[in-house]
């Protein structure tokens, strides 16, 4: 399996496992089947309902199979940007679409990976040949859609424990510091404990301070007499403290 190296803009390197071949593979097949049911369904709705009636001109007929056709034809870009990168069939086998600076791919990234299907997926005869050996291939198991996006395709499948995640373990007791926390979200949450525990690993001080003046900016907070290791992770006690009290 090939380790993925995420370098942030802030200089942090996050690793992630790419998601194997044989599971996007899989995770096509299952959106394939999903898709394919939903054109048989409505496409035998269409018939009963008398709206591909050979009586009907080419025009309104070319129309209707347009339009039924159409969430078919959107539902891989329409999955990816609402599901945050993923499809259902992604769902399944927890593997995930992200940018390789660590940042939430945006729906540009998501819309150049869609059309860019005609040529990996699509292109000699609808094989996906060129995909699979581009994924084959490739130093971070990209397709042709992902080097013009700047995406990959991670695995999810990791066994994490707390400390991999944004949570901490909060006693019921805890009394929070900094309630203005909670105008912060899930992805700002997990970028400043990933920042901070690589920081810490390496004794990178410079990037601690840095995090904790942005830190500061964005709650409106300051440490006071606190070190910059113990507001930070006041700051993330306090976020965990609030999200699971909500």
């Amino acid at each position: 399996m090939v380790n993925l190296q995420i370098n942030t803009t802030q200089n942090v390197n996050i690793q992630f496992n790419a998601a194997s071949l044989g599971d996007r593979i899989l995770a096509f097949i299952l959106d394939f089947l999903l898709i394919s049911a939903y054109l048989i369904a409505v496409f035998y709705l269409a018939g009963a309902m008398g709206l591909l009636d050979q009586k009907m001109d080419n025009w309104s007929k070319t129309a209707i199979i347009s339009l039924i056709s159409l969430p078919a034809l959107l539902y891989t870009l329409v999955s990816e940007f609402f599901m945050e990168g993923q499809t259902l069939g992604k769902k399944v086998l927890k593997v995930k679409v992200v940018k390789l600076d660590g940042y939430q791919a945006s729906g540009l990234d998501y819309f150049t990976r869609w059309i860019f299907r005609l040529v990996d997926i699509f292109l000699g005869f609808g094989t996906g040949g060129i995909a699979i050996l581009s994924i084959a291939l490739s130093k971070n198991s990209q397709r042709l859609g992902d080097m013009a996006a700047g995406t990959a395709v991670i695995s999810l499948k990791d066994t994490y424990n707390i400390s991999h995640t944004i949570l901490e373990e909060v006693s019921d007791y805890y009394q929070p510091h900094y309630p203005s926390v909670i105008n912060l979200t899930d992805r700002d949450m997990q970028i400043i404990k990933d920042m901070f525990t690589a920081a810490q690993k390496k004794n990178d001080y410079p990037t601690i301070i840095k995090l904790r003046e942005k830190i500061e900016k964005i709650t409106n907070t300051n440490r006071g007499t606190k070190t910059d290791n113990e507001y930070i992770n006041i700051i993330i006690k306090d976020y965990s403290h609030f999200t699971q009290h909500m």
